[in-house]
């Protein structure tokens, strides 16, 4: 009896198994009722009774061994078949390449932080408007050109319903339900009727900024973009504000700054003035603050326009702005170390 349980021991010690049902195929030939093990505990009734004590005691340790290696090889199969099923045979063999972030989105999150930071916070509204909001309650003139259909695409021929040209429609929306003071930067896609090229599109990105306070002065507006043209182009960078004219606006002025590809000197992108123009600005209208339910007697306000694209072109001298719309992802891949 001693020499089979030794012997059946060194043969459990050295079991192995690759899936459950030779793991269960073990269990039924040594431990079921009918086992080996069993068997041996069926002829210990013909064992003297002073080698009783000696033989159980082996067969419990060999029912134990047998018991804590099936024990085992059960856990190391299944563990072997969790880690096989955590793999997705679907996934392709090589890793898909990580996105890109559009050079557009670089530069119109720089903007927003900017911004941000003299604490102007972000509005948004509809791209498809009505007439009021894009052109009436910002002083256009009911014969402005840029009501003509050559300018707006308007929707269902209906004169009243338009894609906007401007986001200056969501600084009219702020106006008409929130009261002064009023610190909002609007960035936002429009669109314009205009042909195709390497220097227009049909559609393009802006953001405006617009402040409305008491007692708020021309000299605010020059600071405020001042500070935001040095955080953009670096600490270096000079400004200058040349009169213009926008329906909305009264003073209006565009703001250039000093190149900062020849920093003044003078070259090809500046065409040899040392200057690019980057944005349209300007005093409120006393005229839009009316129309916007604003006593224009009490508050004053400044706002400020500029083309994302434009800046786009500035910072990373895109020369045809068709590539920022045709999805080439050779493009984004340039711009991988500007995230």
């Amino acid at each position: 009896m001693l020499e089979k349980i030794e012997a059946l021991k060194s043969v459990i010690n050295g079991l192995s198994a690759t899936n459950k049902d030779e793991v269960e195929a073990l269990r039924i030939k040594y431990l079921s009722k009918k086992g080996e093990i069993s068997l041996l505990f069926n002829d210990f009734r013909n064992v003297p009774n002073e080698q009783k004590k000696e033989i159980g005691q082996k067969l419990n340790e060999l029912k134990n061994l047998a018991t804590d290696k099936i024990n085992t090889l059960r856990e190391s199969v299944e563990a072997g078949q969790s880690e096989a099923m955590a793999i997705d045979l679907t996934r392709p063999a090589a890793p898909a390449p990580l996105g890109k972030r559009h050079p557009i989105s670089l530069v119109r999150q720089e903007i927003i932080s900017i911004l941000s930071r003299l604490g102007f916070t972000i509005a948004d509204g509809p791209e498809i408007e009505d007439d009021w909001h894009v052109f009436s309650s910002l002083n256009f003139a009911a014969d402005h050109p840029a009501r003509d259909m050559q300018d707006t695409f308007f929707i269902q021929r209906s004169p009243d319903v338009l894609l906007r040209t401007h986001t200056s429609s969501v600084q009219t929306r702020v106006m008409t339900t929130a009261k002064p003071p009023i610190r909002i930067i609007c960035p936002g896609r429009v669109y314009r009727n205009e042909a195709i090229s390497a220097r227009a599109h049909c559609f393009f990105h802006q953001l405006e900024g617009l402040y409305i306070d008491k007692n708020v002065s021309f000299a605010d507006l020059k600071q405020t973009l001042l500070y935001f043209a040095r955080e953009l182009f670096g600490p270096e960078t000079q400004i200058r504000l040349r009169p213009s004219y926008f329906p909305f606006t009264e003073p209006s002025a565009e703001m250039d700054i000093s190149c900062h590809l020849c920093h003044g000197k003078g070259c090809g992108f500046c065409k040899h003035t040392g200057w690019v123009e980057i944005l349209g600005c300007g005093m409120v209208d006393p005229n839009v603050l009316e129309a916007c339910g604003i006593d224009s007697k009490e508050y004053t306000g400044y706002a400020f326009g500029l083309g994302i694209e434009r800046i786009t072109n500035l910072k990373y001298r895109v020369k045809d702005l068709r590539m920022f719309s045709e999805n080439d992802v050779r493009f984004l891949d340039e711009f991988e170390a500007a995230h």
